[in-house]
């Protein structure tokens, strides 16, 4: 896109005001502009929808229009948005999050799937679609997915102490697994093991467990039309009732929604 106008010229009515990050040679001096955030805090109001991509947040933020709501960020920057602004509510590891007329992205790829949720959302499912396929991009992620798969964490710490255990992992998730199991294989103590593992992977061994088969179920519901209980067992979960509680949790939605919505 090429402007034709700035900000400070808009008199026109607006729909969606979409506020734009940026890296903080350029965010840090918009932050600073009195005269923007006072427009921000001025026009927010008259918009139906208030977006932001990246570290756009922090200008919504900072224009005070973010005040108890929940958000999300690129995830270098989560810390920073949690830091500077404590009474939001940040969730790291969304790649967007929708709070009633207020919707925020993680990073630039992120923020082309929130666009194509809100042509959904406006125009349809077939005109999302018809974007999508026509930019070659996917309709399918929600904005309960996380920012990292577990399949790219394991990349990141490929060169450290649990490379091989990660690598394990994605081949045995659906087996039983204890602390002491997983720390015995990682040749350490289970409260080293768990401390650990939790400072290089941002998540408990449990739950990053949890992570694959959420991630094994996803991919089985877009693409079989096996029943859920077969589902649940081929993904590692107990049962279909526990997944339908994990999916709930993670995802904000039912898995059945989910296979009917992607």
């Amino acid at each position: 896109m090429i402007a034709d106008a700035g900000w400070h010229d808009a008199d026109w009515e607006i729909d969606t005001l979409v506020v734009i990050g940026s890296p903080d040679d350029y965010l840090n001096p918009a932050l600073a502009d009195s005269k923007l955030i006072e427009w921000l805090k001025m026009i927010a109001p008259r918009v139906r929808r208030l977006v932001s991509v990246c570290t756009g947040v922090f200008l919504l933020a900072k224009a005070g229009l973010l005040e108890g709501r929940r958000v999300t960020t690129h995830w270098m920057d989560v810390e920073r948005l949690r830091r500077e602004y404590p009474t939001l509510t940040v969730e790291p590891d969304a790649i967007y999050v929708r709070d009633g007329s207020v919707a925020t992205s993680a990073g630039i790829s992120t923020g082309i799937d929130l666009a194509l949720a809100l042509v959904q959302e406006d125009c349809g499912r077939k005109v999302a679609l018809s974007i999508a396929r026509r930019m070659v991009l996917y309709l399918k992620r929600p904005g309960g997915q996380a920012q990292f798969s577990t399949q790219l964490r394991a990349q990141m710490a490929v060169e450290g102490p649990f490379a091989s255990l990660l690598a394990w992992l994605e081949e045995n998730a659906n087996l039983k697994h204890s602390i002491e199991d997983l720390a015995e294989r990682a040749a350490m103590s289970p409260r080293n093991f768990a401390r650990i593992f939790l400072k290089e992977m941002g998540m408990t061994p449990l739950k990053y467990i949890d992570q694959i088969r959420l991630e094994r179920a996803i991919g089985l519901l877009e693409d079989t039309v096996s029943p859920l209980g077969i589902v649940a067992s081929e993904s590692g979960f107990t049962s279909a009732e526990q997944l339908r509680r994990v999916f709930n949790r993670r995802m904000g939605i039912t898995p059945i929604e989910y296979r009917e919505r992607f």
